[in-house]
């Protein structure tokens, strides 16, 4: 698949007539936009008629005198070069926007879009830039387009991002901007006096070299050097979720049914044990879990329009051969018990945690950054609008995360506008362990080993 580019420039906001020019502002990132320091990518894709490159470049610039944060640029928050806390600088130096042609038909390329080499032309990198947020308009020979987007995660996170998106698309649409953004980040302060609840060392944060000395409890390597990860694309029928729901429910013991995400999550987490050979062995598997915030916190509510992140992390854990012997319904009970304990007093817990200056004064690291990657590292985007993005030519037909392969990724995409009750998850493992996932992921009697 042949991808040329174009052209490459910066799009500045664009301000009405009559408004008053925008000042320069530095706003802190918060104790939840600090963790993060990646880009994230996605594609869309839309059938033909779609707008043109230079109605697209205007509605991102009106966009942008909404969101001003994707324009800015991270700097440190005390304007030094020095490493420390960071902050963001609304000064409208812009977003990059490339314009690119593909020779082929959409349909022709795409059974290469799940190789992330091919994905990863359709938007631009994030490395070495400046911009917090590049995006890629591609045109197929058939007409139909491909948006591509990469944006920095300190920013904002998933639904952030689609809220911004979603402004560019009502924008070019000559649509009012719905919901409106909310940018204050002044809502996560600690709490006088801080009251920290939870222990957050070992679940946010880690000692730096704090090695586990129990190696026979960690997870053994999972392939050789020589193996790569490979992604692959599995769509879950509602017929299949339903049985898998059943499934669960006849261990269950509460009388409130698990959700259709707790049960697919506990059977993919399942599936992967099983599919790396770790059968009925006594090394930990790890569940990595984002849970929004967003629903959770309460004093004071996280508005709709909030533009930063809410997100941390549940950690759910067991041995391989307790998640694998028993029924499905223990793992998603699993899952519940650990997600539900993230709640609005956790939230509040790791905001006053970070305000006690422990992290500082003990040298902590991030979980995300000093820990080898998870078993399993689930992102749920199911209930976030991706396929809502319309442009003025109607509703994108593909949704798709663009990032590097990691081995043990898992994203369960966002609820397809067909309406047929499927789910789709996008599984990233090394090609060794792949094969044997994709013999089990439908069998709703994986594993179930004997004791």
């Amino acid at each position: 698949m042949e991808i040329v580019v174009q052209s490459s420039k910066v799009v500045k906001p664009a301000y009405g007539e009559g408004s008053t020019p925008a000042v320069d502002v530095v706003i802190p990132l918060t104790v939840f936009d600090e963790v993060h320091d990646e880009y994230m990518s996605s594609i869309h894709g839309f059938h033909s008629p779609s707008p043109t490159p230079a109605a697209l470049e205007a509605g991102l610039a009106r966009a942008l005198a909404e969101y001003r944060e994707w324009a800015g640029r991270l700097i440190a928050a005390d304007g030094s070069s020095a490493a420390g806390r960071r902050a963001l600088l609304l000064n409208d130096a812009g977003v990059r926007f490339v314009e690119a042609t593909a020779g082929i038909a959409l349909e022709a390329a795409m059974p290469l879009l799940l190789q992330p080499a091919a994905a990863r032309r359709l938007h631009p990198s994030g490395e070495g830039a400046e911009e917090l947020m590049l995006v890629q308009v591609t045109r197929f020979a058939c007409g139909s387009l491909v948006v591509g987007h990469t944006m920095h995660h300190a920013v904002g996170d998933g639904f952030a991002m689609c809220q911004c998106l979603l402004a560019w698309g009502q924008c070019t649409r000559g649509a009012t901007v719905d919901p409106v953004p909310v940018h204050d980040r002044e809502s996560f302060l600690p709490r006088h006096p801080p009251r920290v609840e939870f222990d957050h060392r070992g679940t946010e944060f880690k000692v730096p070299n704090d090695n586990d000395d129990d190696d026979e409890k960690k997870s053994p390597p999972r392939a050789a050097d020589n193996d790569v990860v490979v992604t692959h694309k599995v769509r879950f029928s509602r017929e299949f979720i339903s049985d898998l729901k059943s499934r669960a429910s006849a261990a269950a013991t509460t009388l409130r049914p698990y959700t259709t995400m707790q049960c697919l999550v506990a059977h993919l987490w399942r599936c992967v044990t099983r599919a790396r050979g770790l059968d009925g062995g006594e090394a930990t598997t790890t569940l990595h879990m984002a849970v929004n915030g967003r629903a959770r916190m309460r004093s004071p509510r996280v508005p709709q329009g909030y533009t930063g992140n809410v997100v941390l992390w549940a950690h759910p854990a067991a041995t391989a051969r307790e998640l694998l012997a028993g029924p499905l319904g223990r793992a998603a009970e699993l899952i519940r018990r650990e997600v539900a304990r993230v709640d609005d007093a956790y939230f509040r817990s790791f905001i006053d945690f970070i305000g006690s200056g422990a992290v500082e004064e003990e040298g902590l690291e991030p979980m995300s950054d000093a820990a080898e990657n998870p078993d399993v590292e689930v992102y749920c985007l199911y209930r976030i609008p991706f396929y809502d993005l319309d442009f003025g030519g109607g509703r994108q037909f593909l949704y798709m995360p663009s990032n590097q392969p990691v081995d043990g990724a898992v994203y369960i995409l966002p609820l397809c506008p067909q309406g047929d009750g499927s789910v789709e998850a996008l599984v990233s493992l090394y090609s060794r362990a792949m094969d044997a996932f994709k013999d089990c992921c439908f069998s709703l009697m994986v594993p179930d080993i004997l004791l």
